[in-house]
């Protein structure tokens, strides 16, 4: 079987998975959509993404209760029977498994824990070839608007090898949970980003590649293992921002549009300049509802 055959057949099963997370769904019906036995989708789908349909299930689902636990007052029990589970004691196991601490503790602390992110397959291995759509399959609108950021902390876990803020480096050094890590601060600035780093703040590292969240300069709650918190000085940031799409295989395209029109914008026409040497350069991705974003420090 091909890969890209396997690569195709994984793909119908996520978007299935996702598209029914909040609903009943039976592996039946997943691997079905796959065209395949339900052995052989089962196996594909866990040798190219790492786990099974029903382990991603869980993982989304117990992902979603821990943001409703965070973000609300709703009781775990509630929470429970919302995300499928048939008992409070089964889905505080099945909670504690995932995130090495109960429910209930994680509702009154509120520690970062590894949120599961299902990222499409068949973008994985676009990104990995090239094969990326021509841009002008998209819209080339970007919208640039300054945002003052006071004193504050970045939560940042920095790579050794990767450079020149290539993600797939990066998630290959360092792996890809800190997304799902970083995002589960609930009092963070913006979502985690993909850094290129002042040089002073890579220290002696061969790398100025990072990920990392911005939050307030009183954040002290405990950080995650293998993580730095440094602090960061006031400054305004530009934010460079696409359109949406519709074609989640053109999130490559999406950043390529935004990462132009940093590169060729001149701020010295509005009074400011680049600032690379105080802060961060903030590539937070791309998705289809929001399209893709960039962060840049400027001064005057």
């Amino acid at each position: 079987m091909e890969l890209s055959d396997k690569v195709a057949a994984v793909s119908r099963m996520q978007k299935y998975i996702s598209e029914h997370t909040d609903g009943d769904v039976t592996l039946d019906e997943i691997c079905l959509t796959a065209g395949y036995s339900k052995y052989h989708a089962v196996r594909i789908f866990k040798e190219l993404t790492g786990k099974t349909p029903f382990e991603t299930i869980r993982a989304l689902r117990l992902t979603s209760a821990a943001k409703t636990l965070r973000d609300t007052d709703i009781k775990v029990v509630d929470i429970a029977m919302a995300e499928g589970f048939d008992s409070h004691d089964g889905f505080t196991r099945a909670f504690t498994r995932q995130f090495g601490i109960t429910p209930r503790r994680y509702s009154r602390e509120m520690p970062p824990i590894s949120g599961f992110i299902q990222y499409p397959i068949d973008t994985y291995y676009l990104m990995q070839d090239g094969e990326h759509m021509t841009v002008e399959n998209l819209s080339k609108i970007v919208t640039v608007t300054a945002v003052e950021r006071p004193g504050r902390k970045l939560i940042l876990l920095m790579a050794d090898k990767a450079a020149g803020g290539d993600y797939m480096a990066f998630c290959e050094e360092m792996g890809c949970e800190w997304e799902g890590v970083l995002n589960s601060i609930p009092v963070r600035f913006d979502d985690a980003a993909l850094l290129s780093l002042p040089s002073g703040m890579a220290r002696n590292r061969t790398s100025n590649t990072a990920v990392g969240v911005e939050v307030p300069a009183d954040y002290a709650k405990q950080i995650p293992q293998g993580y730095d918190m440094v602090e960061l000085p006031p400054c305004t940031m530009l934010y460079f921002h696409g359109t949406p799409y519709t074609d989640e295989n053109d999130f490559c395209v999406a950043i390529t549009v935004v990462s132009g029109a940093v590169n060729s914008y001149d701020p010295s026409l509005y009074g400011w300049r680049y600032a690379p040497e105080i802060a961060p350069k903030f590539n937070f991705g791309a998705s289809v509802k929001l399209g893709a974003r960039m962060a840049v420090p400027v001064t005057k």
